[in-house]
């Protein structure tokens, strides 16, 4: 998994098609978090697979920078490296991505395959819903419940991630803020409070922001 504060990467397994001259192009998109993860995936995709003409894939691990790529049987560099590019050029990362061909009888040149398996590896990831994983620390900041409305509002219009809230003597709002963000906020809230607010940092962890395609 990657160690940096913020990265983009795919949300969830997905799968797309795409026919061009009677040949099928299945890409099928998962997150993968270490090699291992993508090797298994492999071994799942040539299992279902195991009568298709190829199955060429690409992935990229974010951790010590590993990338693979195969053409497997298509002529050289015009199916994994164009799989690898699509990749590269989303700036996606943990991912690996494996297209599938089942030949269709028409021949498509050098040109033509580029083009094709970039295009499938592409739509793919798209399918798969891309996001912005950012590393955020977790504040838990309990407040009287005559300041439950101030807190909410400054929770919308600040567009702090809202975690939980949890009503018990006094009002529990448990807030995913950006490393980078924490200390501002922390500042902001306190200042909001007039310094009523217990504030604790509790836990880190990597929250998803979805992006537009």
């Amino acid at each position: 998994m990657s160690k940096k504060e913020i990265y983009k990467t795919v949300k969830e397994q997905s799968e797309s098609l795409l026919i061009e001259k009677k040949s099928k192009f299945i890409a099928n998109v998962r997150p993968a978090s270490n090699e291992q993860d993508a090797l298994e995936f492999l071994a799942q995709m040539r299992s279902k697979y195991s009568d298709a003409t190829h199955n060429v894939y690409a992935y990229v691990i974010d951790e010590n920078n590993i990338y693979r790529y195969s053409d497997d049987g298509e002529p050289s560099g015009t199916a994994g490296m164009p799989v690898l590019d699509a990749i590269r050029k989303s700036g996606i990362v943990d991912v690996i991505v494996v297209v599938t061909r089942y030949f269709g009888g028409t021949l498509l040149g050098t040109g033509g395959l580029v083009h094709t398996y970039g295009q499938s590896a592409k739509q793919g990831l798209l399918k798969s819903q891309i996001v912005r994983r950012q590393l955020c620390d977790i504040l838990s900041v309990k407040v009287d419940y005559s300041l439950l409305g101030k807190m909410q509002h400054e929770i919308m219009t600040k567009g702090y991630i809202l975690e939980d809230t949890v009503y018990e003597d006094s009002v529990t709002f448990i807030i995913s803020t950006p490393v980078a963000d924490t200390e501002r906020i922390k500042a902001e809230i306190t200042n909001m409070t007039n310094a009523a607010a217990e504030i604790e940092k509790t836990d880190k962890k990597y929250v998803d922001i979805d992006l537009e395609a």
